[in-house]
């Protein structure tokens, strides 16, 4: 099935709100003890080395995936690590961490806040979804025995709230819409929160190019359904496809390339050779056309971060939620080490590029950063320090 690609120049729908995280908070999270990051449709997170700023975007990548129902173990492949060094153990040698988030939306700004126990088992414990000041869903871990939490949303119906067990092994605000019925207003509340932060956390896409992978051609075995992959190690299939669907969307990645690689570029496509692979390839006029292969790490990395910004869902390998239209959701581009390897000019255009696309509305960015003064000259960006 082919997903048409949009308009970029075509203005963002009216309508409802769409969902987004406005606020990341890691309560106690490895390195960090109650940091707040607030995020706005450009957000570079900056800091030197050892201030966790891969941290909080492995935290909010964290929340991603557990808002998509992935189970614990599975997000954390090592839930150690995520417990501050100088966190110490209860009676039972009981330690974790605690993260959350806060999304805004048609509901308002809706509050999760997740505590996930590391030692001796992982599991969660507690978990809490408010809104406006009301708790609309609360859990507890009440019998360390039982793989399970109590749970309590709110209802407002003959009684104010319902009580049952849930899962200690995945993130309940994930699995209410398979639990609440809906039948009171109370209930209705629950769900309309659930979702609004389900469907932010889920639009995510995790961006971290890989030039040695982006140099070789994509093999036929590898040809999937030209998604760009987080890795961007199928760039040539993707350019294949978007240079066919959508002309002035391409028109624009060829000028946004052309202010960041050197020499001469009119244009990027890519051209299936006879054993069936495809080679991503820049023409460079009068006739000449060179692999990308050929591009400096930066180059490549420009080129990639470049593509992520000027498609979408359609194109990037993400799984938002089907049941509501694309229109109504924001997809959140998290780039580690937004700016490795990019020079100075590459930084500017990457910056601007990116500060007129997160102000359409269709795309979010957090980026990590060294050095924030690149993308805070851009303007449109919101820059938030760390310290270690």
């Amino acid at each position: 099935m082919t997903v048409h690609l949009p308009d970029p120049d075509a203005e963002p729908p009216s309508g409802p709100d769409r969902s987004r995280v406005t606020e990341l908070r890691l309560s106690a999270f490895a390195s960090h003890r109650g940091t707040v990051i607030p995020l706005g449709p450009l957000t570079v997170v900056a800091g030197p080395s050892g201030s966790g700023k891969s941290t909080a975007l492995a935290a909010y990548g964290a929340l991603a995936r557990l808002g998509a129902g992935e189970e614990l173990i599975d997000v954390f492949a090592d839930p150690v690590a995520c417990v501050p060094e100088r966190a110490r153990g209860d009676g039972q040698h009981r330690r974790g961490f605690r993260i959350g988030c806060t999304v805004d939306g048609p509901v308002g700004a809706v509050r999760l806040d997740v505590a996930v126990q590391a030692e001796p088992e992982l599991r969660v414990v507690g978990e809490r979804l408010t809104s406006g000041g009301l708790v609309l869903l609360e859990t507890a871990l009440r019998d360390p025995g039982r793989r399970a939490v109590q749970a309590a949303w709110h209802t407002a119906g003959a009684s104010p709230v319902t009580r049952a067990p849930l899962p200690d092994d995945r993130l309940g605000t994930a699995l209410l819409p398979l639990r609440v019925a809906g039948k009171t207003e109370g209930q209705r509340l629950v769900l309309a929160a659930a979702e609004q932060v389900v469907i932010a956390l889920r639009s995510v896409f995790p961006c971290a190019p890989r030039p040695g992978a982006m140099r070789l051609p994509v093999p036929p075995g590898l040809l999937g359904a030209g998604r760009l992959s987080s890795g961007c190690g199928n760039l040539a299939e993707v350019l294949l496809r978007t240079r066919e669907e959508c002309g002035n969307r391409h028109a624009r990645l060829v000028a946004a390339v052309r202010a960041g690689c050197a020499g001469p570029v009119a244009d990027v496509f890519a051209e299936v050779a006879d054993d069936g692979s495809v080679q991503a390839l820049i023409d460079r006029g009068d006739g000449i056309r060179s692999p990308v292969g050929r591009l400096g790490d930066g180059e490549l990395r420009y080129l990639a971060l470049a593509l992520v910004l000027l498609t979408g869902p359609g194109v990037l390998a993400v799984d938002p939620a089907s049941e509501v239209p694309s229109a109504y959701q924001n997809l959140t581009v998290l780039a580690d080490g937004l700016d490795h390897y990019l020079d100075p000019r590459q930084k500017r255009a990457l910056a601007e590029l990116a500060v007129r696309t997160c102000e359409r509305g269709h795309i979010r960015l957090v980026g990590t950063v060294n050095d924030a003064s690149w993308a805070a000259g851009a303007g449109g960006a919101a820059v938030v320090d760390l310290v270690p």
